[in-house]
């Protein structure tokens, strides 16, 4: 038997199996498959990754690591010169976990480390490990409850382009704040493939 063959119809009874699992899921994600520009293999990757992120149990993240890897201290217990390197480690473990921490030079090492412990850690969300695929997590918004405006001041005060200014400018009419350097520099592990 032809292999091209073989895999052909190894693919169509994968794709039919995947859309009899989605089935109890069915909603309007099902019609953004396009076969006409995907193939078949393509296809089949999408519909795996939505199954997945079907039955991914939601969690809060700190669960989603061993009791031992994140016995972290109280903010208070640690003293200044061990946090960036606790820093660097929660980093990376999170990273391993395909969660990425952005936009953090603007703030001090306890901030920063009372966000992760008390913000993302706690945080309900459905653990999911797709491969190329990384939750960026925003750490210039100033909290969940979310005051946008002062988000955004964060956000173009420290972080957004020149031409990301003018347009916030042009599009919002708000005087933008003064471009400023961020006072700390981080080496976190980052990702730019898909987020989210």
């Amino acid at each position: 038997m032809d292999s091209t063959y073989s895999s052909s119809a190894d693919e169509l009874l994968r794709n039919a199996e995947l859309r009899t699992e989605l089935e109890p899921y069915a909603d309007e994600s099902l019609t953004r498959v396009n076969s006409r520009s995907w193939t078949l293999q393509q296809e089949n990757q999408y519909l795996a990754s939505m199954l997945e992120w079907e039955k991914a149990p939601v969690l809060p993240i700190y669960q989603w690591f061993d009791r031992e890897e994140l016995a972290l201290p109280a903010p208070q217990a640690v003293c200044d010169e061990l946090l960036p390197g606790l820093l660097d480690d929660l980093a990376r473990k999170l990273y391993e976990k395909h969660i990425v921490l952005d936009y953090t030079d603007h703030l001090s090492d306890r901030e920063l480390y009372r966000i992760i412990l008390y913000k993302i850690l706690p945080q309900n969300e459905k653990k999911i490990e797709l491969p190329g695929a990384y939750r960026h997590w925003d750490c210039s918004r100033a909290d969940e409850c979310g005051d946008e405006l002062e988000d955004a001041r964060i956000w173009l005060t420290y972080y957004a382009s020149d031409r990301q200014r003018e347009c916030w400018k042009a599009v919002y009419g708000d005087r933008v704040p003064e471009k400023r350097i961020p006072c700390y520099h981080r080496n976190f592990p980052k990702d730019e493939s898909l987020h989210y």
